[in-house]
């Protein structure tokens, strides 16, 4: 499934097969938590901004409409119109984080709906039924996210629990794979690897999920507030683990500067709410750094966002008239932000995969990193 092509160094260029196409590594999963990236951007849209993977959230469906409404409408890839590859995360970071109330105990989680208050129960097995329903291409395993720091010993306990979540993943989804009712019968599986900031517990249980010989490997609950040389460590510490033949899933990262720095470490697949979040705040992507729209010099600035960029909002639009709409609350602002942040990740992905190929990453990463996060 997952074809290693060449590499620089730890960098790694590849191929990842999927039921609903083939994902160019290293790559970056545009998230569109509820089916549709915030800001008005369709799947359709997609299309036009260079985007291999749509990422959409296990917890946030469930709630609503409700992953058996998405299963009676055909599954995620009829009801968004996305016919590429789409990952949904396993729920357990929704649930650690956005549920005021929570019980952790061996069979799962039970825990309150941040919408209503409702009780809702989530384990392995049901994270696993959602996901079936969803139809989505990747499944991730479901798992618990500690916050950082954690005591090391509640932090031990809970890496042993996920793996023993994990396990009970692998043998549910085998078994809805098997149903003729079931929507996609080819969906892939991923585990995740746990163990805060604690080097130990993190290489040990990479070591111990290699074993399961899954679809794909991703490295959990870090870009949580750590410091982000703590982060680069544990990918370091992490990666000689994790097995050579299969894709690795940074979660949750990040920055421009993030994600060479982790395509440097051997990482292959990335997705963050960063781009999207902070285009709907004016703060924009560039060739020459972050571009916040706010600012009031650019209010009779007739340049596109990035003069090197080729996304449709930079070859027809200017900066004084998106920061205009972003100003006046327009819809349209959000939107046009949206697109060129997307755009401009799409591309930065697309971008190191040829310098992967033409063997010139390494000299790409060290000038780029010194750039790509400079605020302008």
């Amino acid at each position: 499934m997952f074809k290693l092509i060449k590499t620089e160094n730890k960098a790694r260029r590849g191929e990842f097969e999927t039921p609903h196409g083939t994902i160019q590594t290293p790559a970056f999963m545009n998230v569109a938590t509820c089916g549709a990236i915030k800001g008005a951007v369709s799947a359709l849209d997609l299309k036009d901004i260079k985007c291999q993977v749509q990422l959409c959230n296990t917890y946030h469906l469930h709630l609503r409409p409700g992953d058996e409404t998405v299963k009676a409408l055909g599954g995620l890839h009829k009801l968004t119109r996305w016919d590429a590859p789409i990952l949904t995360d396993s729920g357990g970071f929704q649930v650690f984080s956005l549920a005021k109330l929570r019980n952790i105990k061996e069979e799962g989680v039970t825990f309150n709906s941040h919408i209503d208050g409702r009780k809702i129960f989530m384990g392995p097995e049901e994270s696993m039924t959602i996901q079936s329903n969803l139809g989505s291409t990747i499944a991730m395993a479901f798992d618990e996210c500690v916050a950082n720091p954690s005591p090391y010993d509640y932090t031990k306990q809970s890496v042993a629990r996920t793996t023993r979540w994990l396990k009970r993943c692998v043998i549910k989804l085998g078994e809805l794979n098997s149903l003729d009712s079931t929507i996609n019968r080819k969906q892939m599986l991923f585990g995740i690897n746990q163990g805060g900031t604690y080097s130990d517990l993190r290489t040990d249980h990479m070591k111990e999920i290699a074993e399961l010989d899954l679809d794909g490997y991703a490295i959990g609950g870090l870009a949580v507030g750590e410091p982000t040389e703590v982060m680069y460590e544990i990918i370091d510490e992490v990666e000689p683990h994790a097995p050579k033949d299969k894709i690795r899933y940074l979660m949750g990262v990040g920055t421009p500067v993030n994600i060479l720095e982790a395509v440097h470490r051997g990482i292959d697949l990335f997705d963050c709410v960063m781009p999207s979040r902070n285009a709907r705040h004016g703060q924009l992507f560039t060739r020459e750094g972050v571009r916040n729209l706010n600012n009031a010099k650019y209010a009779l600035d007739s340049s596109p966002i990035d003069e090197h960029c080729a996304c449709p909002v930079c070859r027809n639009f200017t900066r004084a008239y998106v920061r205009h709409l972003l100003k006046s609350g327009e819809m349209l602002g959000m939107r046009l932000a949206v697109l060129h942040n997307l755009y401009f990740y799409n591309e930065l992905m697309e971008e190191i995969r040829r310098q992967l190929d033409s063997g010139t990453f390494e000299e790409f990463y060290l000038r780029q990193r010194e750039i790509l996060g400079v605020r302008i």
